[in-house]
């Protein structure tokens, strides 16, 4: 009964620990620059992004290239709830996680008839397929380059019912009266970042979980065993499309516009750099690369000349005009080129992302103890 209770309690402790973090962060934040409310809401948002990508890569081992879209879809969906109903953010969530999992169900349907880099190049290809209809095509409901956004005049139904659709200027997303702008939008995300990591971790724990990993270690065994891996893989491509959608709903309620440049493949290459950066298949990882990549994208992307100009200041003129074209290639605009190398040295020296790292160290700590607690029990055995 202890050993069935144990690994309950080690999950239990393990979301408390990770709650008092996520809510605390505009604390512990500050020290690092990063505690103003439009970066923490990325953090959040983009926690949850990659925690349900990695339900499907990290858990099943297959890569998909075209999570873009269903992140794009949650975040059109949450902008036409506005636009139509209300300016409540709870129908925007629920109406961007609907329709990012029907097509996160068309999707998977059809991708996963193949396996690895063909999934890989399908899911790509619907992305993009999805890009190119939003941008151009679907442009009656996506308004095309310049994006889906709020005007005065759109219907917003249930507000008008109550009264509650007059306003001087453009409307602004509110969940039941509170804006969600700056920390309560933060504290909104952070509240469904934690369930989704709760949902994660029972997903994991579960048998469900473990026939996803089944998949993973020899997907040909387990068919020959006479089980049908297709409906497993399905719907964990469904649940990690769902998760994409409510990131990209999340995106439009924070800041209510939503455009095709959320589809493009640069934004599904992204969450893969997240996943294997922080480390598929764990539960950290994920949210730890997602939260790294959106600080450096912060910190380097606000790097421009003049800055540099001023941070190198203390040495001669000449070092100067030598370091800042150099380091001016790797901050700004060029930002990415850090992010790649940061990539390469993760790959190359930790294949398991941070939380290896993390774990080498932990490691490293654990095994002195013991070898200085084994030194020391030595003499005394001798004595006996």
């Amino acid at each position: 009964m202890n050993k069935m209770k144990k690994p309950f309690l080690n999950d239990a402790l393990l979301l408390l620990i990770f709650s008092a973090v996520i809510l605390a962060l505009p604390l512990w934040s500050e020290p690092f620059g990063a505690n103003y409310p439009d970066l923490l809401q990325k953090f959040a948002i983009y926690g949850i992004f990659a925690i349900g990508f990695n339900i499907l890569f990290g858990l099943t081992g297959y890569l998909s290239f075209g999570h873009a879209a269903f992140l794009g879809v949650g975040s059109y969906a949450a902008v036409w709830s506005f636009k139509l109903l209300t300016m409540n953010a709870i129908p925007a969530v629920i109406f961007g996680v609907i329709f990012s999992g029907l097509l996160a169900l068309i999707i998977g349907f059809l991708s996963l008839r193949r396996s690895g880099i063909y999934f890989s190049i399908l899911t790509l290809a619907f992305a993009q397929m999805s890009y190119n209809l939003a941008y151009s095509v679907l442009t009656p409901i996506t308004n095309g380059e310049t994006g889906l956004q709020l005007a005065r005049a759109d219907p917003r139904i249930i507000d008008r019912m109550f009264g509650e659709a007059t306003s001087a200027g453009l409307p602004i997303t509110d969940l039941f009266g509170e804006p969600m702008s700056g920390y309560p939008g933060f504290y909104f995300c952070a509240v469904l970042l934690i369930i989704c990591f709760f949902l994660s971790l029972l997903i994991f724990r579960s048998p469900f979980g473990l026939m996803l990993k089944g998949i993973k270690s020899n997907q040909n065994r387990m068919k020959y065993t006479g089980l049908n891996t297709r409906p497993y893989m399905l719907t964990a491509f469904v649940i990690s499309g769902m998760y994409a959608g409510l990131a990209g709903s999340l995106l439009a309620v924070t800041a209510p516009h939503a455009g095709a440049e959320r589809m493009q493949w640069t934004a599904s290459g992204e969450v893969v750099l997240m996943t294997i950066l922080g480390g598929a298949g764990t539960l950290i990882g994920p949210m730890l690369g997602a939260g790294l990549i959106k600080y450096f994208e912060n910190i380097f992307s606000s790097f421009d000349n003049n800055v540099l100009h001023h941070a190198f200041s203390f040495l001669p003129d000449s070092v100067v005009d030598f370091l800042v074209p150099v380091v001016g290639l790797f901050v700004g605009s060029g930002w990415n080129l850090t992010l790649g190398l940061l990539f390469v040295i993760v790959v190359i020296f930790l294949p398991g992302g941070l939380v290896e790292g993390f774990n080498r160290i932990f490691s490293l700590f654990t095994s002195d103890r013991k070898r200085d607690a084994q030194s020391v029990q030595a003499p005394n055995q001798a004595g006996e």
